[in-house]
């Protein structure tokens, strides 16, 4: 058995991921019933990464910003601005696309016991609310603006305490780490039992009837994550960038699809920084800050649904109002909440642009669920991905400045 653990440790994460995963499919389609007891792997997969998550920001964070020596750079300034471009790109892209290729849906019943925000000042309002919530209940709820914020005031306040008070906190930041490391371990067990609740529970039939809408989903997703964000990172870092575009996706991209929560994931996120040699006091912040405001996947979701009812209903759309949309989604996406279906409570906030009533759009919602079990795994994997991707972008930007080797096929 010995022999057998070192030689499964010797195995890359990804590839042990892969295995698991492969074990999963194949026991859910040969011994469902048999195989339903282990699908709690999964659950506690999750749950362990949702509750180290929230205290691994905050501890993060907080050391960073109290050990960070003045003048050293952090390139958050870059990383956000890809961040909001990269989401409204994305709104972008699936308005287009939702034009050449227009859907039309078999409305749902409406999503029952969901209330969506009224306005996109409720949506704001609810961020800034956010930001000054109890830092107990912060960490407590995953508010991750929230554990931000505190975490950034506290490591501020702390800039000038003992080099003593220095070394705890960080020596604390390192146990968290390493408590992270350990779950992350657990992770193709984790994923073989995600993979057998997905398939002996959900299955895979009541999504034949939307397979068109599926189609621009994720067709748009897969083309944002394939040639959108790579053509944004070459424009920051003038070499190719499909190699760190691939690792991010096959290191953050396979658990984020299983997992379907940014949340969950930013654990493996700071683990994939890591792993790239970027900056810690970069990426402590970007990744949780990612995981709220970096939401291409959520921007397209909201555009391809608001369009579809459009569509469905013969409203007539101009290009100035599409292009609104675009903004609107972007914008909307950055209040997403980074939990398994967030994106679709905003879903009527942008139908009200075109003045579609409540409950046809909340018909389009209970669609969203329906869709959800794919829909919403593409979306979060490409969300949580692109974290990394334009985090490390940013930081590969200023190396090439600074006259470093960039050996992005040795991260690939």
């Amino acid at each position: 058995m010995k022999i057998i653990l070192q030689k499964w440790n010797q195995v890359s994460l990804v590839k042990q991921i892969i295995i698991g995963l492969i074990i999963g499919i194949i026991l859910a389609v040969t011994i469902p019933e048999a195989a339903k007891p282990v699908a709690i792997l999964g659950s506690l997969f999750v749950g362990a990464l949702k509750a180290i998550a929230p205290v691994l920001v905050f501890v993060l964070v907080m050391a960073a910003i109290a050990q960070h020596k003045s003048g050293h750079q952090t390139n958050m300034k870059s990383i956000i601005g890809l961040y909001l471009l990269g989401t409204f790109l994305a709104g972008l892209i699936a308005v287009i696309v939702s034009f050449i290729f227009p859907v039309s849906l078999s409305l749902a019943d409406s999503a029952e016991g969901v209330t969506p925000p009224s306005g996109i000042t409720e949506v704001l309002k609810t961020l800034l609310l956010n930001v000054v919530d109890n830092p107990v209940n912060a960490i407590v709820n995953a508010n991750y603006i929230g554990i931000l914020a505190w975490a950034i005031v506290l490591g501020l306040a702390l800039r000038n305490a003992a080099d003593t008070t220095k070394t705890l906190i960080s020596n604390f930041s390192d146990a968290v780490s390493t408590m992270v490391a350990w779950v992350i371990k657990f992770a193709p067990l984790g994923i073989m039992g995600l993979v057998i609740e997905s398939i002996t529970t959900n299955g895979l039939e009541s999504l034949l009837s939307y397979g068109k809408l599926l189609a621009v989903l994720i067709g748009c997703m897969v083309f944002v994550a394939l040639v959108v964000n790579p053509i944004i990172v070459f424009a920051v870092i003038r070499q190719n960038p499909y190699p760190l575009v691939f690792k991010c996706l096959k290191e953050s991209g396979i658990t984020a699809f299983f997992t379907r929560s940014s949340a969950s994931n930013i654990p493996v996120n700071m683990r994939l920084c890591e792993d790239l040699g970027l900056n810690k006091d970069s990426y402590s912040v970007s990744i949780p800050l990612g995981a709220t405001i970096n939401m291409a996947g959520a921007a397209v979701t909201i555009s391809v649904l608001t369009l579809a009812a459009v569509h469905t209903l013969g409203i007539q759309v101009d290009i100035p109002t599409a292009i609104i949309l675009s903004v609107l989604a972007a914008v909307c996406a950055c209040g997403a909440s980074g939990v398994a279906g967030g994106s679709l409570l905003l879903i009527p906030l942008a139908c009200s642009l075109f003045g579609i009533p409540a409950d046809i759009a909340m018909q389009v919602v209970g669609v969203g669920f329906i869709i959800g079990v794919l829909q919403d795994s593409f979306e979060t994997s490409l969300n949580s991905s692109t974290d990394v991707l334009f985090t490390a972008a940013a930081e590969f930007k200023e190396w090439r400045k600074e006259g470093k080797k960039i050996d992005i096929h040795k991260a690939g």
